[in-house]
């Protein structure tokens, strides 16, 4: 009725969000996701069902949160202009004109109420003394708001306060579309940001990509599929495949692409043979070894971390990164934080049977060799303690670690590494002096690739032996005589 007073046709797609925002409600689902391409009209629909709810229980309390305070203004004049000319919510508007604002309004109702029928607010904004029955986040998640961990985080908390302003059986209703990764609208668990659950598990949700799965534009009349091919042409995959696909993935394309590491599961497998020892990865027989200390004493938001990462090197020339490890220190323990850091590398080497390893001793690193080798020797662990200077800036030494191994598809990382913060800084990281988010895994990572590779001797029997082949003596009979 509402485009038929407009003079304009209803799209298949608007009324496929309505009927299914219609069912749901009826259903009594009170956690419901609305996910559709960019311009495909969902703020249009958000506007008709809030006016529609009103139109159905005046008492109504209905929170509109957006990423700015001025988009949400936005959303609610669009339920004024639908209320002041739909005939069947005219009746609704208030003869007193405060109650009638471009940032809230209060329609005719039966009850008194402290909050307004629609209020606007932006996600930055303080929402702890409102209630409301119906909570609509409309577009809350922008590069503005995502594109940085940090932002991603406080997006994600100021969200949670959602839960203290719904009364009871409430609705929320998300729309949006995925601006990163690591969106709040994923499916699926981002175990490296310490997820258990997706932020939205739980929700009914409604998927519309630009595309159904037979490759046919939803919005035909709006979008041909050359104007499709175009906009794919223009914007690139990525942000197409966010935007228009509803696809998590990063907006910017950064240079490190974690989906071209080859994850595996193996664990390493320590055999001695006649005198000969060997170190495995499921059938794989592993030749050298990388380790690579980088060391921060006091890290905190924005600083440096302190991380150690080891990469074995097979007989192919394969790479296997098979442990990363944050170091975290307890404030409070007697024991003071570089020989806490220390016990924890000296473990770390103890459990990847490491035959070394380097330490950055650019700044505070320059005095923990001594302190690490008495740490190594007080726990019974052999191996050599290199130090390590870096001249290069960061980012061109993580480019120049990564770029050729990944290119070649060379690299492979445990399963587990998908756990930690490396995958997730493998997305976010840009080269460049203007990045500022968190690369310390990198930087570890980058020195295993970077540093020559340890070929393993062969040692006394106790403590260790060597795991490298062809490290076995050979007595060899001949006829040579003087």
């Amino acid at each position: 009725m509402w485009n038929h007073l407009q003079g304009s046709e209803t799209p298949t797609l608007h009324l496929t969000m309505a009927r299914w925002l219609g069912t749901r409600h009826g259903k009594a689902d009170t956690k419901l996701l609305l996910m559709a391409f960019r311009a495909a009209g969902k703020s249009t629909v958000l506007g008709l069902f809030c006016a529609w709810l009103l139109l159905r229980n005046p008492n109504v309390r209905i929170l509109v949160l957006a990423a700015e305070f001025e988009l949400a203004c936005k959303m609610v004049r669009n339920i004024k202009r639908i209320i002041e000319r739909h005939p069947l919510t005219m009746d609704l508007k208030p003869a007193r004109l405060e109650q009638w604002a471009s940032d809230q309004f209060t329609v005719n109702r039966s009850v008194v109420l402290r909050d307004p029928s629609v209020l606007a607010r932006g996600i930055g904004a303080n929402i702890t003394g409102s209630r409301a029955e119906v909570v609509i986040c409309d577009d809350v998640e922008v590069p503005n708001t995502s594109d940085t961990p940090p932002k991603r985080a406080d997006l994600r908390s100021r969200l949670s306060e959602i839960d203290y302003v719904l009364t009871p059986g409430g609705l929320q209703l998300y729309a949006g579309t995925p601006h990163s990764y690591y969106t709040i609208y994923a499916k699926s668990v981002r175990p490296e940001v310490g997820e258990t659950a997706p932020f939205l598990s739980g929700f009914q949700r409604l998927e519309l990509p630009i595309l159904t799965p037979g490759g046919v534009s939803r919005w035909p009349e709006r979008f041909p599929e050359t104007d499709i091919a175009d906009l794919k042409r223009r914007h690139g995959p990525n942000k197409f495949s966010g935007q228009m696909m509803l696809r998590p993935v990063n907006i910017s394309a950064g240079r490190l692409d974690p989906d071209r590491i080859r994850p595996y599961d193996a664990e390493l497998i320590y055999m001695d043979r006649n005198g000969l020892a060997t170190l495995t990865l499921g059938d794989v027989t592993l030749a050298s070894a990388s380790c690579w200390w980088d060391p921060s004493y006091g890290a905190s938001a924005g600083g440096d971390g302190s991380v150690i990462a080891i990469v074995f090197t097979d007989r192919n020339g394969g790479y296997w990164l098979h442990d990363i490890r944050y170091l975290r220190v307890d404030s409070t323990s007697v024991v003071d934080e570089a020989t806490q850091q220390c016990r924890q590398v000296a473990s770390f080497l103890r459990e990847n049977r490491a035959p070394s390893v380097n330490i950055e001793v650019n700044g505070v690193g320059r005095f923990l060799p001594g302190l690490l080798r008495r740490e190594m020797g007080l726990a019974g662990i052999g191996g050599a303690v290199v130090e390590r200077s870096s001249h290069q800036p960061k980012d061109v030494r993580i480019v120049d670690g990564f770029d050729a191994l990944l290119a070649a598809g060379a690299l492979n990382a445990r399963r587990a590494i998908w756990e930690t913060p490396f995958v997730m800084e493998m997305r976010e990281w840009r080269p460049g002096g203007g990045y500022s988010g968190p690369d310390d895994g990198l930087d570890a990572v980058s020195g295993c690739l970077l540093s020559e590779p340890v070929r393993l001797p062969r040692a006394p029997r106790a403590p260790s032996q060597t795991w490298r082949s062809g490290g076995a003596t050979y007595r060899a009979e001949t006829a040579f005589e003087i």
